[in-house]
């Protein structure tokens, strides 16, 4: 039975891929693959090459340090066993036209790849606990942002996400009282977002307009919200966190005042 080995400095997923797929095109598919991932010594590439030696093997890899990848095609020509670089040709050519050098740093796709899934998980994240909806949520959050209705609470949280970051938020309301989880919190990990009552009194009678409701509601009138703000205010004063203007602020804005807020706090554990 041939057999490929699938060598690789980091998993060798994508050396395997490819592997798979050239082997799908054979009628027999008797086709043994053989992955050996994390090689990291010049010796271990001398072992693998004496145990394929025994079968009818090829050797397709994905290398990127040059002298792994020159040693391995000695060693694979002294016992005339063909050798596939899968990286190296697209690796060559990319570097030709970018004008650049390659960084030649084993396992950089697999970084990406992880740090890709972290970003759908913190995305997936702050859906699910967006707005208060699941209080439990509090406890794993990176960050958690409490404030009253429009204050952006919702797009700064998604923001951080795509920044890798678990963001829950929490809506202060007078008549609702806050879930206990949120007090049980480091105040580091807690961000207040407030706003000048005159903007947010503009934003809701726009809110209202965009529902097809009438503009003077109890919701956008300047009696509500200052209190909605007082009551806020004693929320986030006796949580002790840190609070975010976000009056005339961007969302990216406002998310870079909690990104900072938030590795500051990491760095110095409070």
């Amino acid at each position: 039975m041939p057999v490929v080995y699938v060598i690789s400095d980091s998993l060798g997923e994508t050396a395997e891929f490819v592997a798979r797929a050239a082997t799908s095109q054979f009628d027999s598919g008797d086709v043994e693959i053989r992955r050996v991932p994390y090689v990291s010594d010049l010796h271990h590439l001398e072992e693998i090459v004496e145990e394929a030696s025994g079968y009818a093997s090829v050797l397709a890899y994905t290398l990127v340090l040059p002298e792994f990848k020159q040693r391995l095609k000695d060693l694979a020509a002294e016992k005339s066993i063909p050798t596939v670089d899968i990286l190296g040709p697209m690796v060559e050519a990319i570097g030709q036209v970018s004008r650049q050098s390659p960084r030649l740093e084993p396992g950089l796709l697999r970084k990406l790849d992880e740090q890709y899934f972290r970003k759908v998980e913190a995305v997936e994240f702050a859906v699910k606990y967006d707005d208060g909806k699941d209080p439990r949520g509090l406890l794993y959050a990176d960050v958690v942002l409490i404030g009253v209705s429009r204050t952006s609470k919702t797009p700064v949280s998604m923001y951080l996400a795509h920044k890798r970051i678990k963001a829950a938020n929490v809506p202060l309301v007078p008549e609702v009282a806050p879930p206990e989880e949120l007090f049980g919190l480091p105040p580091r990990k807690v961000v207040g977002l407030t706003i000048s009552p005159q903007l947010l009194n503009e934003i809701r009678q726009e809110r209202l307009k965009t529902l097809g409701l009438t503009a003077n509601a109890d919701y956008a009138s300047m009696e509500r919200i200052l209190l909605e703000l007082d009551y806020a205010e004693g929320v986030m004063k006796r949580i002790g966190c840190p609070v975010i203007d976000v009056t005339n602020r961007a969302v990216e804005e406002t998310a870079s005042k909690v990104l900072e807020i938030y590795y500051k706090g990491e760095r110095h554990g409070k």
